[in-house]
């Protein structure tokens, strides 16, 4: 199946169910989000959620949005898209068990971070859950303070040992 090709492309509505069956799949009970919610991202950030599909089906997915530098969002938060972004946060990304190993993650955040650059954004963010601080030191990323007590406390929402991460595009 690795031989599959995997086919990039933009996040709708109409993926809602697929991109929940497979946060399901990845993620204990404290960090699954509901569908109104990432129905509600997906409409505040339109052009920065993308998905992967092997033989037609979602089996990953990124969800992201135009930010800040120092500002995250809380789990199970509103995303809140920067008008004067100059960072892509990456919110979520999630890959299918059954496509583990297969690279999808990392084609997704390669895509991110090339519309970023399109987009004049310096930097990419997130927040590292569930012990993938590796994973994203592997693609560049360092742990930085939150800007400010308002942003540590919305890391703080996270369960486990949450770390806000930072990247320079470019």
């Amino acid at each position: 199946m690795a031989s599959e090709a995997v086919r990039l492309r933009a996040m709708r509505a109409d993926d809602l169910e697929a991109v929940l069956a497979v946060q399901l799949a990845c993620y204990g009970a404290g960090f699954v989000e509901d569908g109104a919610l990432i129905a509600r991202r997906l409409a505040a950030a339109p052009h920065t959620g993308w998905v992967a599909e092997r033989a037609g089906a979602v089996c990953a997915y990124l969800a992201a949005y135009p930010s800040v530098l120092g500002k995250l969002t809380p789990l199970h938060g509103e995303f809140e898209p920067a008008p004067a972004a100059d960072a892509l946060y990456l919110h979520d990304l999630a890959v299918h068990p059954s496509a583990a190993g297969l690279g999808q993650g990392p084609l997704l955040v390669r895509h991110a971070w090339a519309h970023a650059a399109q987009a004049g954004w310096a930097h990419s963010t997130l927040v590292s859950v569930q012990a993938s601080v590796g994973f994203w030191a592997r693609h560049g990323y360092a742990p930085t303070a939150p800007a400010g007590v308002e942003q540590q406390a919305r890391l703080a929402t996270y369960p486990g040992d949450a770390v806000y991460m930072a990247r320079r595009l470019g």
